[in-house]
């Protein structure tokens, strides 16, 4: 009697456990401890699984000066010291302090009248009344009126704020001498992970004599910043309900 009233309890329970996924059977893992790290693995993952293969220029001639210790493109005299080849790793420097204020309103007022009448016609004025009720003045047969008015007002307020550094991995040298970089960090405080990952294609020239990029300078940059952990467990609505958002349609 006693698994009669257990079963349907379960089947519930199991049926959870499916709706929400990995992320529910990840945190149950996680009760009273703190968020584990991810496991140190090849970074060339999250540029993604395959090869780019992006428009590349006619491959051109390597010119080399004849008697010369300098090096084309060197900043340092016997070495430079900044990432060129796979495996070689630079800091890419995310200041993003943006801003945007929009408004904007409209207003719009229309107002039309028209009005037509045959006080006299040739004597004929006085013949109306034979044949129009008597309530009808011949100098106002027609008048019409219209008024219309629109009034619209919006505003867009935006402001982000991000000052942080990462160390990225060059990943993939591209025919015409760009670099393909990705990198990922994570940081634990407390029982808060905060997870920083970002993607992107550079030029060798715009890194910096101390081997950084500022990250306006990475061409399809992908950058992810977040976590997971309880602050970011309680920010987030139950799946229950996100369920719910989804299929309820009123």
């Amino acid at each position: 009697m006693f698994a009669r009233k257990l079963l349907p309890l379960t089947g519930a329970l199991v049926v959870g456990l499916a709706l929400s996924g990995c992320n529910t059977l990840t945190r149950l893992s996680e009760v009273g401890s703190e968020p584990r790290l991810s496991d140190i693995e090849n970074p060339a993952v999250i540029a993604g699984p395959e090869a780019l293969a992006m428009p590349m220029p006619a491959p051109e001639p390597l010119h080399q000066e004849a008697n010369s210790l300098w090096r084309t493109g060197s900043r340092a005299f016997f070495k430079d010291q900044r990432a060129s080849d796979v495996g070689d790793i630079l800091t890419v420097v995310i200041q993003i302090d943006d801003s945007a204020s929009l408004s904007n309103s409209t207003n719009r007022t229309r107002s039309a009248s028209e009005g037509a009448g045959l006080p006299a016609v040739l004597g004929f004025e006085t013949k109306f009344a034979e044949f129009l009720p008597d309530a009808v003045d011949p100098s106002n047969l027609i008048e019409a009126s219209s008024d219309s008015a629109t009034d619209g007002t919006g505003s867009i307020g935006r402001s982000e704020q991000i000052d942080i550094r990462v160390a990225a991995m060059v990943t993939q040298v591209l025919p015409n001498g760009n670099l393909v970089v990705a990198g990922r960090q994570e940081t634990r405080v407390n029982y808060e992970l905060r997870q920083l990952q970002i993607a992107g294609i550079i030029r060798p020239e715009d890194i910096t004599a101390t081997n950084t990029i500022d990250w306006d300078q990475i061409a399809e940059a992908r950058i992810a910043y977040g976590g997971r952990g309880t602050v970011s467990d309680v920010q987030q609505p139950r799946y229950g309900q996100q369920i719910y958002d989804i299929l309820w349609p009123f």
